[in-house]
């Protein structure tokens, strides 16, 4: 199979700030591959890594670029259908696992219009057990944190609403913060993601502080490498906690099962559709519940993770809702819900229109 990679810059309507900092644009990388074989010649399988920063994982599109171009030559032997192969490949080269991600979207894409389904379906999922996703509002003032509210509730139909916390600031700002958006919007429901802004002693006082509120959960209190101090936080919280930070894949799991009550699963951590599924059985086995999370992923990246949404407990794929030049488009936001269409594979279209 030949392997063809592209970049392409996204740009936000509104900049995202959490605890480590500030985004409004990224460059993500189009993966394309195309079966040389003359039964599937004219298939193409789509794609997409996008860049991240988690401590020492941080992949940058460079790297990511990079690991693909030089992996494209070694998988030209193969066929879409070698998938136990192809993963082999890709671990003794230990390619990135954003670059996994995009190998293996590509790689389901291919096979779903290979068979003319839709990956749901092929996998006998459930599209009408979707929930709704949330949408996020970043690290702000609390005015500026109600204006992003207002513009939410103005562009989608928002059920559920992420607040990150852990502003540099201290819990105090967080606070006043959190206050605000609630205030503007009292029908919704909410949760908080600290991505790793707090010290223990603030998480325990910040948890008992939300759970008054009606918080539902808390994701990734602490910081990564803090994990044995989430003995600790669960004790005393009474609220359930989340981590995201902390978990990349199905391995992580089991280390984390007694701390936590669920895990955030993104493809651009885990690697792919394949190790997500992986994490969401290991979960399971473990009794921890399931969300599915985004980066400054496009629709392409989102509606692959909408295809296993059916089996997850939460959502938080609106990345691409914050697009002001998404070239894709695919799932479609139907009573809060990120809905997966009846399209062939992922069921993403490119617009050649698009920057």
């Amino acid at each position: 199979m030949q392997i063809e990679v592209h970049l392409f810059t996204v740009n936000k309507r509104f900049p995202l700030t959490i605890s480590r900092g500030t985004t409004a644009k990224t460059t993500n990388v189009w993966v394309k591959i195309v079966s040389s074989n003359k039964d599937a010649e004219n298939i193409e399988g789509w794609g997409e890594a996008s860049p991240f920063g988690v401590g020492n994982h941080a992949q940058s599109t460079d790297t990511i670029k990079n690991s693909l171009e030089q992996l494209a030559p070694v998988l030209q032997a193969f066929h879409p259908l070698q998938r136990q192969e192809i993963e082999q490949v890709l671990i003794q080269h230990q390619v990135p696992s954003a670059a996994r991600a995009a190998l293996d979207m590509a790689l389901y894409d291919w096979l779903g219009k290979y068979v003319g389904l839709p990956l749901w379906q092929i996998w006998g999922l459930n599209r009408n057990a979707i929930v709704p996703t949330s949408v996020t509002i970043g690290i702000s003032s609390p005015a500026a944190a109600q204006a992003r509210a207002r513009d939410w509730l103005q562009f989608t139909d928002v059920r559920l609403f992420k607040v990150k916390l852990g502003s540099p600031e201290g819990i105090e700002a967080d606070r006043q913060m959190l206050l605000a958006v609630q205030q503007e919007a009292p029908a919704q429901e909410f949760f908080v993601d600290a991505n790793g802004g707090w010290i223990l002693a603030d998480a325990i006082e910040m948890c008992n502080w939300l759970a008054d509120l009606g918080i539902k959960y808390v994701e990734q209190p602490l910081p990564r490498g803090e994990e044995t101090n989430l003995v600790k936080l669960k004790e005393k919280s009474p609220l359930p906690i989340f981590v995201d930070e902390s978990c990349f894949n199905s391995s992580n799991i089991p280390h984390l099962a007694n701390y936590v009550d669920g895990i955030n699963i993104k493809l651009m951590k885990s690697g792919g559709l394949t190790e997500a599924m992986r994490m969401v059985y290991t979960a399971r086995a473990y009794g921890l519940q399931v969300m599915f999370g985004c980066y400054s992923d496009s629709s392409l990246s989102n509606t692959a993770a909408a295809q296993l949404s059916p089996l997850a407990d939460y959502l938080d794929l609106d990345s691409h809702l914050n697009l002001s030049d998404d070239p894709f488009t695919g799932a479609v936001v139907q009573e809060g819900r990120v809905l997966p269409n009846d399209l062939p594979g992922l069921g993403v279209k490119h617009s050649a229109s698009a920057a």
